[in-house]
């Protein structure tokens, strides 16, 4: 079942389930690769935090079912001057946090501030906010000192999340967060559960956003780093709800009777992300060995084992999406090791290991880990596999000191400039001068064709520079259990409106 198609059928299970009444109280039990390790959205990108925290924290705006944003804590969408500088955003009254208070124009500047400073999608743009106002009670006003077009979909992004906290917690650390969302955190017990119950204060958001029902007593996270586990879980009814499963577990799920496959194609693309703040990846011609010695074919193949879960495909955006082009595409797919070989006596690379930094918890990474390890070592690399749990590699990929690359994925972003990896502020570090310029023409620009030329460039150089390496394209695997409805798919299920069939 297709992405598009399973959205339909979860609609019309919503409905049934309304009419012949489904269990309105209870628990969802959901299987997750792993424990958060902040409850702090604001602090993290990693997808297992924003799956969790998407239930209590929220955001000024949010996106619809088509990628459109929408407000969600604001009252209505922002009055934009003319000259695409200052941003005027109403925010909703009666908006009550976990902690009985109101918000408040003050906790929104507030939050906004601190997002700034700590997140890292806010300290990309903080260069171009000139002012964070609060300018009435129920008011905010964000002055910019250039254009910036992604920055509504900026605030409405779930990770590294603009989210809002009472003022009176604002800190440089929030350990125990204080949202205004439809579920609130009870309790969290270290790599078992995370324990999220339904918050009775819950003030709905606008028709735009959706009514976020509040069906079930508890929703409950459960790290299971396993996938073989997550899966049989799933099949034998101890989870509803099943992230990230390997896609060999397709059929077995088909057939069940107790659970059904959740296809989301296309997903997303993984990634060889570069380190260029130190090591060999800050040479050129390194870069260039790795680019050309990868046999992006035979990654994809041994990761998800069938070509209807996968595409060998270098655009940074599939068919079909508006950001889709061909540039620099006569680098991808190389796989050259004899080219490689000569970028490395060009470079004279002297056997230094090349630090792969992988996780098992997301299986296909590490598959891909292992394939692209033979090919560099056919092309003369000393290869060193770091293979850790996903916490370890999220906590080493902040410190450049000990990895060359580190692999990850995405899902495919309704705005590009959401990738963080493209900014110089990422973790990664790539700053590039031509880069750079090409990026902040693409922020500033406000006309959607012009926005796609720039964005072809931006791959070109994306390719010339091998400022990241990207492997394909995927399609992601979850599983449901056939009594569950009202899950909408996405590379972050929100269970607000879930119900079990009685």
């Amino acid at each position: 079942m297709t992405f598009r198609a399973f959205c339909l059928a979860t609609s019309a299970a919503l409905a049934m389930s309304a009419a012949t009444g489904a269990n309105a109280a209870g628990t969802i039990e959901v299987a997750i690769v792993g424990d958060p390790d902040t409850f702090d959205p604001m602090a993290s990108t990693k997808d297992v935090v924003s799956i969790v925290t998407q239930h209590f924290m929220e955001t000024l705006f949010t996106f619809d079912q088509e990628w459109k944003v929408v407000p969600l804590l604001a009252a209505a969408m922002p009055r934009i001057s003319e000259d695409g500088l200052t941003y005027t955003i109403p925010l909703r009254e009666g908006v009550t946090f976990h902690d009985g208070s109101s918000m408040d124009s003050a906790d929104v500047l507030a939050s906004l501030q601190r997002w700034e400073e700590v997140a890292s999608r806010g300290q990309g743009i903080a260069d171009k906010i000139d002012s964070i106002e609060a300018s009435g009670p129920n008011e905010i006003t964000i002055t910019l000192n250039q254009p910036y077009s992604p920055l509504l979909s900026l605030l409405a992004f779930s990770n590294s999340a603009a989210v809002i906290y009472p003022e009176e917690i604002i800190a440089d650390t929030i350990d125990t967060p204080v949202g205004t969302g439809p579920y609130k955190l009870e309790a969290h017990a270290p790599d078992q559960y995370t324990q999220l119950v339904r918050f009775d204060g819950y003030s709905q958001p606008g028709e735009a956003a959706g009514e976020r029902q509040q069906i079930a007593d508890e929703i409950r996270f459960v790290p299971v780093p396993d996938t073989n586990t997550r899966v049989e879980g799933l099949l034998s009814g101890q989870f509803d709800y099943a992230d990230s499963l390997s896609t060999e577990a397709y059929d077995r799920i088909e057939a069940s009777d107790v659970a059904d496959p959740v296809l989301l194609e296309p997903f997303g693309w993984p990634i060889f992300a570069v380190n260029h703040k130190k090591g060999m990846m800050t040479d050129l011609n390194i870069r260039k060995a790795v680019q050309a010695a990868l046999p992006f074919d035979d990654m994809m193949f041994a990761a998800f084992g069938d070509e209807k879960f996968f595409q060998t495909d270098g655009a940074l955006y599939p068919e079909g999406w508006a950001w889709r082009n061909e540039a620099g595409l006569d680098q991808y797919n190389i796989n050259d090791q004899e080219k490689a070989a000569e970028y490395l006596k060009e470079a004279g690379y002297d056997g230094t290991p090349f630090r792969i930094l992988t996780s098992r918890q997301y299986e296909f990474h590490y598959q891909m880990a292992e394939v692209a390890r033979m090919a560099l070592e056919m092309a003369g690399f000393t290869v060193q596999m770091d293979v850790v749990d996903w916490a370890t590699l999220a906590q080493n990929r902040d410190n450049p000191d000990l990895w060359d690359v580190y692999i990850t994925h995405s899902p495919f972003l309704p705005e590009p400039a959401l990738t963080s990896s493209f900014f110089a502020t990422a973790r990664e570090g790539w700053d590039n001068p031509e880069k750079n310029k090409i990026l902040d023409q693409f922020t500033s620009e406000t006309d959607p064709e012009k926005r796609k030329e720039i964005f072809a460039q931006l791959q070109q150089v994306i390719y010339d520079d091998v400022g990241l390496i990207k492997i394909g394209n995927f399609n992601a695997l979850q599983g449901k259990a056939t009594a569950l409805s009202g899950v909408n798919p996405s590379p972050w299920p929100a269970f607000w409106n879930a119900s079990l069939a009685e």
